[in-house]
Order: structure tokens, then sequence, then C-alpha cells
């Protein structure tokens, strides 16, 4: 066999590995020799040798290929997507556009469907919840009263502590600031559970 190209090696391995940190996916054949300017024909040579040599690995099925290194991280950690700001004040529209992802140790959440959103405001401050806090979301429809939760009021949604009262019929989203009072509302869509504020992300 002939000896193989360490660039072309390392830029196969570096296309790889940013190619699912942008997308979540594994990129093909033809993505690969897009992004490096290789032939088609090279990029799969080259695959087939990374993934004898143990530099890729994959079962050969479509957009499985990743590098051993992110085959590690991808086991121990999630992918979690950062979204918008949601409102700890007056509520706010959502807003559903991924800022970045950002992958969290499975150890300390566990699995699941979870999210980041931005706090912004300072009604859940009392919480330990500040304006431009990033507050994990585990995903979910329903919650436990006195539960932090992200409430979806027709088109609007607010991060707020969670208290129905089926026997008046009406739910109270209370704010953990003393200086502001409870949004009474008689329905609201339950969007995710709060589970963690992050500081910051370093």
């Amino acid at each position: 066999m002939r000896t193989k190209n360490t660039d072309y090696i390392s830029a196969i391995e570096k296309f790889v590995s940013s190619y699912l940190d942008d997308t979540g996916v594994s990129p093909t054949i033809r993505e690969i020799s897009d992004g490096t300017g290789l032939t088609k024909s090279t990029v799969a040579d080259y695959v087939a040798y990374m993934r004898e040599s143990g530099i890729l690995d994959g079962d050969g099925s479509h957009r499985s290929l990743v590098t051993k290194k992110d085959k590690s991280t991808r086991q121990q950690t999630l992918r979690v997507p950062v979204l918008g700001a949601v409102s700890c004040g007056v509520p706010k529209l959502a807003e559903e556009n991924i800022e970045e992802y950002v992958r969290l140790p499975v150890a300390l959440f566990g699995r699941g469907s979870f999210y980041l959103l931005r706090a912004n405001g300072d009604s859940m401050i009392e919480a330990g919840i500040d304006d431009g806090d990033l507050v994990l979301i585990r995903q979910q429809s329903t919650a436990e009263e006195g539960q932090i939760v992200v409430a979806l009021m027709e088109d609007e949604a607010t991060l707020k502590r969670f208290y129905p009262e089926p026997e008046n019929g009406i739910i109270r989203l209370h704010p953990e600031n003393h200086t502001m009072e409870d949004i009474i509302v008689t329905d609201c869509i339950i969007q995710g559970v709060a589970v963690k504020v992050l500081k910051d992300l370093e």
C-alpha cells in the first residue's frame, strides 16, 4: 500500500470533526470532498484507510462517520442547543433561533431532551437566576407544583414558578422577586422545566 499523505488525513479528520460540531450529523463522502477540495475517490480511499487504522469510526452506513475523539465525547456528553432569550419579567415573544450548540456532561444531567435559554430580566433573581444567565431546560409538557417552568401563553414565553389552582380554574405563575406580582392565567403550555442555572459555559 502506498504511503498516505498525512496532510490529507489531517484535513479529512478536521473536517469530519468540525462538521459534526456544526451540524450534529456526520458528513458524507461528497461533503468531505467539497469541504476539503479532494476528489470523491481520494476521500473514499482515505476514509477506508482511516477506518482501518482506527482514526475514524463508523459502520459504513449513511452518516455514521466519526473521529475516535468525537465518538468518546459523544458517548459522554449531550449536544444541547442554545436558544434565544426567555423573559424573567414581562412575558416576551419566545425566540426559537438557535444561537449555538454546546456539549454538557451526561453524568451531571442524565439523558433526555434539553435546551438552554438565556434569561432576560430580574423577576427570578431570588431563585438565583440573573439577567443573562443560561438556564438548562428539560423539554417536557407537564410540571409539578412549585417547579420553575417555561410557560407559553399564546406566542409569549416566560420563566416562572408553576402553581396550578384547578379549584379556581387558574394557573399562578410566580416570580421569584418580592417586588413583582404573580401572573394569573387560565391556561398555558408547559414547554419545559428548569434543571440548572449556568452562569457561564467556560
